[in-house]
């Protein structure tokens, strides 16, 4: 009996995503379900591919639903070091809003220093957060996702 795998699916912690329309422009390009995950208090609409889901305001809530919810081949797009280290655990692959891909090489790096930064921020030192995402950087990201799409779909045909 032949087993049928679920799809992959584009899985987005939609909170503060910056680049969402490029995220379902890429999505439809390929025919991939776009999956946008955030709390009530952001509001998102569906489209064609986009499947909106909204959560209570929690302050992991979205991360938690992605995380119950996500299987290996999916694509994970987040900008939070601890999700994105634990997609990498479930086999997903993970891109920052920016463009960047995370791995396993890398993450233990990225959440040492999400630790170091949460230990400034009990003591009262805050940062300015990041800089707000350029048009460049939306263009850059939309390639790198387009690559990662390309580079999947590629492996599985293989």
């Amino acid at each position: 009996m032949e087993k049928k795998s679920r799809s992959r699916t584009i899985v987005v912690d939609g909170d503060a995503c910056p680049v969402k329309k490029e995220i379902a422009e890429v999505g439809r390009a390929f025919g991939v379900p776009v999956l946008m995950v955030s709390s009530y208090d952001h509001a998102l609409k569906a489209e064609e591919g986009v499947t909106v889901v909204q959560v209570d305001r929690g302050d992991q809530s979205a991360d938690l639903y992605i995380a119950n919810h996500i299987s290996a081949g999916d694509v994970v797009l987040t900008a939070d070091y601890g999700l994105a280290a634990l997609a990498l655990g479930k086999r997903c692959s993970v891109l920052s809003f920016r463009g960047q891909e995370y791995d396993d090489s890398k993450m233990d790096f990225m959440l040492e220093g999400r630790h170091a930064r949460a230990v400034e921020r009990r003591r009262g030192h805050y940062s300015k957060g990041p800089k707000p995402i350029t048009a460049e950087e939306k263009i850059y990201f939309q390639h790198k996702m387009t690559k990662l799409l390309i580079l999947l779909q590629e492996n599985v045909e293989q």
